[in-house]
């Protein structure tokens, strides 16, 4: 009879990318919450759950794949923030302003408009505009309906120009 072996623990996988990785997961982070504390917590937490899915058999180990739990992360986070301050506001639309989004905005005003956005607005219009995901990908990560994205993603755009300086449309 043989001795029963040890199978190596799965998440040991996670230690070759490590050091690779980190400034990646943390500066993708960093950049779409803009605290430095917050982020390191969001990095901390992407990596615990890393190694928690290595352990369950989770997808290739890599950056690309600890940027995606990053984001859940992220989209966690923002929920967590949305449903502390639901009750605090009123959100309604204003039909009344034209959608020009398209148009150049300044990066640090816009980086400080966002931080005023309520978490929901915040993470609709990171995931939409700062990661350039389609409505149903943003869908799907916010657990929500394409046409009720849509919507969110309609008053998100409108509070971001209410409180973008000077306005973003001519």
């Amino acid at each position: 009879m043989s001795e029963p072996r040890a199978r190596p623990d799965p998440a040991f996988a996670l230690l070759e990318v490590y050091e690779a990785a980190l400034p990646q997961v943390y500066g993708y982070l960093l950049a779409r919450c803009g605290s430095r504390a917050q982020a390191e917590e969001l990095t901390s937490e992407t990596f615990l759950a890393a190694v928690q899915s290595a352990r369950n058999g989770g997808g290739p180990v890599g950056p690309a794949w600890l940027i995606g739990i990053a984001r859940h992360k992220l989209v966690d986070h923002w929920r967590r923030r949305e449903r502390e301050e639901r009750g605090l506001r009123l959100i309604h639309a204003d039909p009344d302003i034209e959608d020009p989004w398209d148009e150049h905005l300044d990066a640090f005003q816009a980086r400080e408009v966002l931080a005023t956005l309520s978490p929901n607005h915040r993470c609709a219009l990171t995931l939409r505009y700062l990661d350039g995901l389609p409505v149903p990908e943003v869908a799907k990560l916010l657990g929500r309906t394409v046409h009720a994205t849509e919507a969110l993603l309609v008053r998100a755009r409108a509070a971001f120009r209410r409180a973008y300086p000077g306005g973003c449309d001519d």
